[in-house]
């Protein structure tokens, strides 16, 4: 069975949940850097 995954635009790290893909999205694009706490919720792409 495939999964779907998210994945940020701007840095490529993957999520499993749209909203934290989206949020890193936003965090990357402000403020041109990854943050740990959001990174924190990226899965390895299987």
């Amino acid at each position: 069975m495939n999964k779907e995954y998210f994945a940020c635009k701007i840095c490529g790290l993957y999520y499993e949940d749209k909203k934290w893909a989206r949020r890193c999205e936003e965090w990357c694009s402000k403020y041109n850097s990854c943050n740990i706490e959001i990174t924190s919720h990226a899965v390895k792409k299987t």
